[in-house]
């Protein structure tokens, strides 16, 4: 949080608030947090009603978001915060509705990599999110992704799954909306610690036909 702060501060960035989303966590992240917001008046917390997933909690932080454009970063900054600059550049330039971190496009500038069985994994659920859903990017699970704020509350009032899939739905919606998201390379580096057993990362496997049956059954239409 204080790294975001201090980037946002030496920036020539104009922002309205940082959120941070407690996923129910019992360590102490949320009292933590509570207490940088007391000190920061642009920060505030939003609780989760118990431990509800990745794609809830980034949900419940897009419906929030108060600012002209939002952008949501994993808690780790495994991609950096200064990464931002890349992502703005991105649809400044091409007047789009959003950017998405890629470690894809660019592998040179990934730092540190994840365990070569989760990366390959990786690369074998996005050819599996490709050939199901159609969507074109190589990379839609890193965590680092901006949206005009108008579009991420079309986009995110219509994601349905809540774990970690959440990606794969929400730009699938917006390219239904009509809206076009750009893949930009970004610096990233793996951070040691990660929650996410590699079963539930298989079990994500699923989420991009969930995405097309929930397409058949009408649930992201206005």
């Amino acid at each position: 949080m204080k790294r975001i702060e201090a980037y946002l501060a030496g920036s020539d960035w104009s922002f309205s608030e940082i959120l941070i989303v407690d996923d129910g966590s019992t360590d102490g992240t949320a009292a933590a947090a509570e207490r940088f917001g007391e000190a920061h008046p642009g920060a505030r917390l939003l609780r989760n009603p118990g431990n509800r997933g990745k794609g809830y909690s980034v949900r419940h932080g897009m419906l929030e978001a108060r600012g002209e454009w939002a952008l949501f970063t994993d808690a780790d900054l495994s991609a950096p915060i200064e990464e931002l600059e890349k992502l703005w550049r991105a649809v400044e330039a091409s007047g789009t509705a959003g950017a998405i971190g890629s470690r894809a496009l660019d592998r040179r500038l990934i730092g540190v990599h994840q365990p070569a069985l989760r990366e390959n994994i990786g690369r074998l659920f996005n050819l599996a999110m490709r050939a199901v859903t159609g969507l074109p990017y190589r990379d839609t699970q890193c965590g680092f992704k901006l949206f005009e704020t108008r579009a991420a509350q079309r986009i995110f009032r219509r994601q349905r799954l809540d774990g970690f899939g959440f990606d794969v739905e929400v730009l699938f919606v917006a390219r239904r909306l009509g809206y076009r998201i750009l893949e930009v390379p970004v610096r990233w580096n793996n951070v040691e610690g990660t929650k996410v057993s590699l079963l539930r990362g298989l079990a994500a496997f699923l989420d991009p036909f969930r995405v097309r049956w929930y397409q058949l059954r009408g649930r992201y239409r206005e």
